[in-house]
């Protein structure tokens, strides 16, 4: 009887292992919540970044915020006013940006979002001239007060010490928001 037990316990182990979504509740809509989170997360990210707006950036983060980059760990939010400082020089130097970037991957339940994935920023200058700079992120998210909020935030510019190119960028195509 104990061998029988044991068999259905590694049974079930390997269904639940095989069918990610059958330990969520049968009634969470998954693509309704990334839908959500894409309208009041990722489209007001990308407006803000590509308006210069340090401030309505930073709107979309929570009080408390991880922040993780190869220059290290940020758990006072200094980088929400590196923002603004940042935002602040673009316009000041004229420049232009344009932000585009796609999902990797997503893994999401009713109260949290693990969002991976890969960006492409272009930087304009006065003289036209235009760089890119490429980079994977990965952001945590939590539903806080009904709202979702950018909890941890890590992004990186290489992958196992080879940097990310035009190349890597270019494998999907760029979200678009309505």
């Amino acid at each position: 009887m104990r061998s029988i037990m044991k068999m259905l316990h590694i049974c079930v182990l390997t269904l639940l292992a095989v069918l990610p979504g059958a330990a969520l509740p049968a009634d969470l809509d998954v693509r309704a919540i990334h839908q959500e989170i894409d309208r009041t997360v990722w489209k007001n990210f990308q407006q803000a970044f590509e308006q210069l707006d340090g401030t309505a950036l930073n709107a979309v983060y929570a009080d408390q915020v991880l922040r993780v980059t190869p220059a290290g760990i940020d758990t006072q939010n200094a980088f929400k006013q590196d923002n603004k400082t940042r935002f602040l020089t673009n316009i000041s130097n004229g420049d232009r940006i344009k932000l585009d970037f796609w999902f990797d991957s997503r893994r999401t339940n009713a109260t949290t979002s693990y969002d991976v994935g890969f960006y492409r920023v272009g930087i304009t200058t006065p003289t036209g001239r235009t760089d890119h700079f490429y980079g994977q992120f990965h952001i945590v998210l939590n539903r806080i007060d009904g709202v979702w909020r950018i909890v941890q935030d890590w992004d990186t510019a290489s992958i196992g010490g080879r940097p990310i190119t035009a190349e890597d960028f270019n494998r999907q195509t760029p979200v678009r928001f309505k």
